[in-house]
């Protein structure tokens, strides 16, 4: 199997990696789990979870706060995903097994389960696509070329339709079929790397179920066109 070496990443032994997996792990559900928009809001005196949406993503905190907090908000909600998949490529040996491939993404699965079901708020929380987004950059090179590749999916369908949650949808759909495709292109056997094709299935799956109530609108012709891009974050 191939690695592709990133600036800062280095060889360990198994007990320093997996005390660095383990580590990292407990980090990115923890800061996945911190609800940005809400305390950006309460920061500036407003509970945003008793205005507009009620929802405490990057959205609503545009709304209510203004466009640039909600851009705050998303930059900060995609680098809980970034940070600790970075953080935990320290510990990833030049030439990965499945193994490190697991615990690499397990760091990676923590970071969206935290900010999807955060402790903080009584695990209840966003719907993943930014933390998401954050993960798939992060995890150098493996996932962020099918990441940049599901977020053009994204733009075409979002901007096409008017339908922020179809072109969320469809990025989810396209993440796990992108890096199925870019694995082929290196010519790499999947066999090498199916913890990553069933982790970035797991996340298209998670997103879509949080997605669940805009699925229904969209198929009984009531989902809202808008026209901020910070609806994603809805």
């Amino acid at each position: 199997m191939t690695r592709v070496a990133g600036a800062g990443i280095r060889s360990t032994d198994d007990s320093t990696m997996t005390v660095g997996f383990a580590i990292w792990t407990l980090v990115a559900y923890l800061l996945g789990a911190v609800p940005f928009g809400l305390v950006i809001g309460l920061a500036r005196g407003v509970d945003i979870r008793q205005h507009g949406s009620r929802n405490i993503g990057a959205t609503n905190a545009g709304r209510v706060l203004g466009r640039n907090w909600g851009l705050l908000c998303l930059a900060l909600d995609i680098l809980k995903g970034l940070v600790p998949a970075w953080g935990a490529s320290w510990f990833v040996g030049p030439q990965p097994g499945a193994a490190e491939l697991s615990a690499w993404i397990g760091v990676g699965v923590a970071a969206v389960l935290g900010h999807t079901f955060p402790i903080y708020l009584g695990f209840r929380g966003g719907k993943g696509v930014a933390t998401t987004i954050g993960v798939g950059l992060g995890i150098w090179p493996y996932y962020t070329v099918p990441m940049v590749a599901a977020l053009l999916v994204y733009a075409v369908l979002r901007f096409s339709s008017g339908f922020v949650s179809l072109g969320s949808l469809g990025m989810a759909l396209a993440f796990p079929i992108a890096f199925f495709v870019t694995t082929r292109v290196r010519g790499e056997s999947l066999r090498d790397f199916w913890p990553m094709q069933l982790v970035a299935l797991l996340l298209a799956v998670l997103i879509f179920v949080r997605h669940r109530s805009n699925i229904a609108r969209l198929l009984r012709g009531r989902e809202q066109q808008l026209s901020d891009p910070l609806d994603a974050q809805r």
